[in-house]
């Protein structure tokens, strides 16, 4: 049976340094969660790019995350995913909430220690690493 899933982690960062680790993080996430046979959404990866939606505007940080969420929940049986290894964010918090609220399954998981370092291998090793700056880190 398909498994659909939101999938919680932090995007904002009080740095352009511990931005790029919650990316990290997040796909990181996403990858965890497809290897278990889930199809995950982790709309703060699709809706930040450059190009889409700003999170630093607040119009447009709250414009990504309510379409993500109504998104998730026209889906059918979805479960929300919160992967806490960074600590749990405000952004993250309102997802969890609202799962809550909308009577979800909520699943707290963590990919444990020398997560960083085994994405950042998978990263370099990606065939578009260095299109996603993976280019000698």
């Amino acid at each position: 049976m398909i498994k659909f899933v939101d999938i919680e982690t932090p995007y904002s960062g009080k740095s352009e340094e511990e931005i790029r680790k919650n990316l990290l993080y997040a796909r990181a996430c996403v990858r965890d969660s497809l290897l278990r046979g889930e199809i995950p959404f982790a709309s703060h990866l699709f809706y930040t790019q450059p190009g889409i939606l700003d999170d630093n505007i607040p119009r447009e940080r709250d414009m990504g995350i309510n379409a993500g969420k109504e998104l998730i929940e026209a889906l059918p049986d979805i479960s929300t995913i919160v992967y806490q290894d960074l600590g749990i964010s405000r952004g993250m918090q309102y997802g969890i909430d609202r799962a809550e609220q909308n009577g979800r399954n909520i699943e707290y998981r963590v990919l444990g220690a020398g997560w960083e370092a085994k994405e950042l291998e998978v990263a370099k090793k990606h065939s578009h690493a260095l299109l996603w700056g993976f280019n000698g880190l």
